[in-house]
């Protein structure tokens, strides 16, 4: 694996200010908004000649770069990262502080690095995994609480870490959960409609109830107190037919189909089918459509645009499995969504298997595992094109489950963090 050069080696670093916590009484009116953080233009490794210290790129900075035995100190006994991985990722902003963090899935529990300074970020906390340890680890947030699931480890349930604790630590803290909710045994993922409180773990496995592997919703109204909601899974669909989810998204519909607007609706990547469903009455969950395509291998994971209009989907396996050329990204219109068509297939520059996208405004932020992070310009929603990319295993581009696994580019910022299986956090910045 690449020797690790600090980037304090290759840059000059500006010293940035950060908003200190309010003291004294509390004040009757709601506090101001934290100041934006400095620009970090000068500060970064910029993309220059297709490369930033050494890393394949296009429009892409690097910022800085967190080994995998360095996000949590102490941890990852030398000479044994080949049993040691980073998996997903997400992100929190302190609404009270204004300071970002990153919130990185390890195979023994979940990093925490503060990003005050993205040039310099900080490991400052982790949270043991709640039983032994699993390459699949995912996270969520809602109201400054992180929800944590794994999967293919029986009785790990969902670890409830209050995020507020992170004010004020120092130095590297090891954190216990607040709380675990252990109505869940295995789960493959989970996803939170922050709009409505309510959480969907899936892919559950190994006992408690699994809903057949669909929808466990969960209740957050009191974040420290989840409670059992309802199942949902739509039969027929997932290898085994009893409508395992691999991966949802639950929104409030605000989009062009007026039957539906207003309603809680979940997108889920079933395996074999999409999945269109309105939970809105957790009792009385009703599927509304369900699709799928002829060369299908594995559908596993995808996102809304922010209207609402299209649904970006990856499947994982197409590529390894020579069912497609390149890297393929499908687009479903779901201007009805009773009845999504296929709108389009676009491939991609290289061969790699794709993995998690998300998407922010008029781009898609997309992890192509050995590819590194791809960015597709969505402003014809229809027609993605190519707008720019980090590749974090410079390596290789082949067809492995390595590298890059995900993004969270929800950072007001400007910055983005991605996750890479031994890589570890990379901390990045599209070019404007």
């Amino acid at each position: 694996m690449r020797a690790f050069v600090p980037l304090l080696a290759l840059v000059a670093v500006a010293t940035v200010a950060c908003v200190d916590p309010p003291t004294g009484p509390p004040d009757p009116e709601p506090p101001d908004p934290p100041e934006p953080p400095p620009p970090i233009a000068a500060q970064i490794v910029p993309c220059e000649g297709g490369s930033a210290s050494g890393f394949p790129c296009s429009r892409v900075d690097l910022a800085a770069q967190v080994p995998l035995r360095d996000l949590s100190p102490g941890r990852t006994p030398a000479g044994s990262e080949n049993r040691w991985a980073v998996n997903d990722i997400w992100g929190w902003t302190d609404p009270q502080t204004g300071v970002e963090y990153a919130l990185v899935g390890r195979h023994d529990g979940l990093a925490i690095v503060d990003l005050s300074t993205p040039t310099e970020p900080r490991p400052i906390a982790f949270m043991p995994s709640a039983t032994s340890h699993s390459g699949w680890r995912d996270m969520k947030v809602y109201a400054d609480h992180a929800y944590v699931v794994a999967d293919n480890i029986t009785g790990h349930g969902m670890q409830v870490l209050d995020l507020t604790r992170l004010r004020g630590l120092t130095e590297f803290t090891e954190l216990g959960a607040d709380a675990r909710y252990r109505e869940v045994s295995a789960v493959h993922n989970i996803a939170i409609n922050e709009e409505t409180g309510f959480a969907y773990a899936v892919g559950n496995n190994s006992g408690a109830e699994t809903c057949g592997g669909g929808l466990h919703m969960i209740d957050l109204s009191d974040p420290k107190n989840p409670s059992f909601a309802g199942c949902y899974a739509a039969e027929g669909t997932g290898r085994r037919g009893t409508g395992y989810t691999h991966d949802v998204q639950c929104v409030v519909y605000r989009g062009p189909d007026a039957e539906h607007a207003g309603r809680e609706i979940c997108i889920g990547s079933n395996e074999t089918a999409i999945v269109v469903s309105d939970v809105t009455d957790k009792a009385n969950p009703v599927t509304l459509s369900t699709a799928t395509y002829a060369d299908r291998d594995y559908i596993h994971q995808g996102w809304l645009s922010e209207d609402h209009r299209y649904f970006y989907q990856n499947d994982e396996n197409d590529e390894r499995n020579n069912r497609v050329s390149r890297t393929r990204l499908l687009v479903w219109d779901l201007a009805d969504l009773d009845d999504p068509v296929l709108a389009k297939e676009h491939l991609g520059p290289t061969e790699a298997i794709d993995h998690n996208l998300y998407v922010h405004g008029s781009l898609i932020y997309h992890s192509n595992y050995a590819f590194g992070v791809r960015i597709l310009d969505i402003s014809d929603p229809a027609n993605p094109r190519e707008a720019g990319y980090f590749d974090t295993v410079p390596e290789h581009n082949d067809k492995n489950f390595d590298g890059s696994w995900s993004t969270y580019p929800w950072f007001e910022s400007g910055i983005f963090v991605a996750s890479s299986w031994d890589e570890g956090l990379f901390v990045l910045r599209l070019q404007q």
